[in-house]
């Protein structure tokens, strides 16, 4: 496949090309330009050109160019999710859950360009402005970088790109190394949805030299990444070279404390679903440690262990697979390095465990050491650390033992004491 600049499908101005590869098997699905510093700034000079029509373009076209765009999405959501199992890894009907997401963000991003609002504000505030009136008009930004993941890309893309063009800006669209595919099949429906040239740009190539550039030229007016916390460090010291705004969604260690009072089958079906499943554990925003009150900690893991052990590890595109494999085999070594550095710090593993090619089975452990790396930083990948606490204070300690944000959740049939601790 070939990269979108200025309304043209084409190849890297140095003629290099980097491989997709299915992870399950290593097989190369298809190949994509790696965009040199010459091809970037090609793209930033027609977002200059394509700021202009999309700001000169009424709310109601912009509307209804994210409609056609969905409506096409919709139209071809089999084989887009077909393919973007294949290149990203998730199973096949996680894949279908993105795409619908993404085709609702679009249609939802449809409507709120139609609501971009000013106000007027009465002055009479002020003696002597009694007849005075002053109000405010949204103009938009001009052009947008998109930076995106590889775990949810097409979903994380859609909440980049759809509320930019509906608000009249200018996209230029950085995909993940490994996992582009789906994005650019996506931007060949948009631009047949009428997008002017130049408006939405979509550029592959090594993310660093590439992510860099748009953080750092002035011709950008705000850059938009998911990321590591070391990326989002890095895009927010070369934005602040020309002031320009920054969106981020970055890493996370998000807790997830059981009270002994929970329903701890749904607990532990909570915890598949957001740690072990959905995403092959690889969500910045899902649960990553797991605090149990020690009277129910013992069962907890029971119910936990048994659970993993019963999920299906294989082929992404089959319909009954629970976990597929990690974005590619070195992030699976990483995991499999993290779960063997904690083992011999003294963790055991009472599922999983084993890595397979780029497949980690699902795995939970207990008796984890507080400095272990596996519960120190976000791990990304289907494991699970279970600790045990003696009081609330405690708990709520250990879950703050870090500089993560982003989510966090209490398990309690008492929902008073489920709001005392989350606030």
């Amino acid at each position: 496949m070939k990269m979108l600049i200025d309304g043209r499908w084409v190849e890297s101005s140095d003629g290099k090309w980097r491989e997709i590869h299915n992870a399950a098997n290593g097989d190369v699905i298809d190949k994509v330009p790696q965009a040199t510093l010459q091809d970037a700034e090609s793209a930033l000079q027609a977002a200059q050109r394509g700021k202009e029509a999309m700001r000169r373009m009424p709310a109601h076209k912009r509307a209804e160019i994210l409609n056609r765009s969905a409506a096409a999405m919709e139209s071809e959501k089999e084989a887009l999710s077909q393919l973007l199992a294949r290149e990203n890894g998730k199973p096949i009907r996680q894949t279908r859950e993105e795409l619908g997401a993404s085709i609702r963000i679009f249609r939802g991003f449809a409507e709120e360009a139609k609501r971009i609002l000013g106000r007027v504000v009465p002055m009479d505030a002020v003696p002597g402005q009694e007849r005075h009136l002053a109000f405010t008009i949204r103009q938009p930004l001009g052009v947008v970088a998109a930076i995106v993941p590889f775990n949810y890309p097409v979903e994380l893309w859609a909440h980049k790109v759809a509320p930019a063009l509906a608000a009249g800006n200018a996209v230029i669209s950085k995909p993940p190394s490994d996992c582009p595919l789906t994005m650019l099949k996506i931007s060949e429906l948009m631009e047949k949805a009428g997008l002017p040239r130049g408006a939405h740009q979509i550029i592959t190539g090594p993310g660093a030299s590439i992510g860099d550039f748009l953080a750092k030229s002035p011709g950008i007016q705000m850059v938009t990444v998911t990321g590591s916390t070391a990326v989002g460090i890095r895009i927010c010291q070369l934005a602040a070279q020309h002031l320009k705004k920054v969106h981020m969604e970055l890493g996370g260690n998000d807790a997830l404390v059981v009270l002994a009072d929970a329903d701890l089958e749904k607990a532990a079906e909570a915890v598949v679903l957001g740690r072990l499943a959905r995403g092959n554990g690889q969500i910045c925003c899902a649960v990553k440690r797991v605090f149990v009150e020690r009277p129910a900690f013992g069962r907890f893991a029971e119910i936990l262990t048994i659970a993993a052990k019963g999920l299906k590890v294989g082929d992404q595109l089959a319909e009954d697979t629970d976990v597929g494999p990690l974005i590619n085999e070195e992030a699976a070594r990483q995991v499999e390095s993290l779960i063997n550095d904690a083992v011999r710090a003294g963790a055991r593993v009472t599922a999983g465990g084993k890595r397979h090619g780029a497949f980690i089975d699902p795995t939970v452990m207990v008796d984890i050491p507080a400095q272990v790396e596996l519960f120190r930083e976000e791990t990304f990948g289907p494991v699970v650390p279970l600790v045990p606490f003696d009081s609330v204070d405690e708990a709520v300690r250990m879950a703050n033992d870090s500089p993560y944000g982003l989510q966090a959740a209490v398990f309690t049939q008492d929902i008073s004491r489920a709001f005392d601790i989350a606030y």
